[in-house]
């Protein structure tokens, strides 16, 4: 039989939470972070710092054919966390816990799930936690993306548009446009990021939308 070309991941059938209650400030991993009143749907101990590359010329012609903006940063995970054999059915499965956390911005921690790591082909997942006010910078995928939210409302900046979407939604985000997003409601929010690709991947942009809203 031939190996199942599938993950399961932690038993989220991509399910979204989002929840509120007492916290203040806690510790993850050397780093100590605080959150106001919004806890933690998912633990986020296992955060990671991303590799920071800077762009080459080759990156910032293809932004150029795209937008304006200039581009700061190309950002992916760390490797060192094992790549799955698919021998057993638990190697199918991957919970939260046993992923990578990365911090792209302030309040903004994703759970990636990258594609070559799991016995995908092409598929990259990323779960977020995202606090009231947290938000990503600005910034493009070579791919196209999707996000799933069952509960929460999120302000999206998508190219040069602003719009404010309540869940349960799905947006599309086209290749090389850039966006950004914020959670601007009072408890914190899990989106599922999509992406058909095996790498976690993304382009720092030198502009955030949100910075007067």
């Amino acid at each position: 039989m031939k190996p199942l070309n599938f993950l399961i991941v932690g038993g989220m059938a991509l399910l979204l939470y989002a929840c509120t209650g007492d916290t203040g400030t806690h510790s993850h991993g050397p780093d100590t972070h605080t959150h106001g009143s919004a806890t933690e749907t998912f633990s986020i101990e296992g955060l990671v710092n991303e590799i920071k590359t800077v762009p080459d010329s080759i990156i910032e012609y293809l932004h150029a054919q795209h937008h304006s903006h200039k581009v700061l940063e190309r950002r992916t995970v760390p490797p060192g966390y094992a790549t799955r054999e698919l021998k057993n059915w638990k190697e199918y499965a991957a919970r939260l816990d046993e992923l990578p956390v990365i911090n792209p911005g302030p309040g903004e921690y994703v759970h990636v799930m990258e594609g070559y790591k799991n016995g995908y082909q092409n598929l990259v997942i990323g779960i977020t936690e995202t606090f009231p006010g947290g938000a990503p910078p600005m910034h493009t995928h070579k791919g196209e993306e999707s996000h799933v939210l069952l509960e929460g409302t999120i302000l999206y900046a998508l190219g040069d548009t602003l719009f404010t979407i309540e869940a349960p939604y799905i947006v599309n985000i086209p290749p090389m446009v850039p966006h950004a997003f914020k959670n601007i409601g009072e408890k914190t929010s899990n989106l599922v990021v999509i992406f058909p690709t095996n790498v976690w991947e993304y382009d720092v942009l030198d502009y955030f939308p949100f910075e007067e809203k």
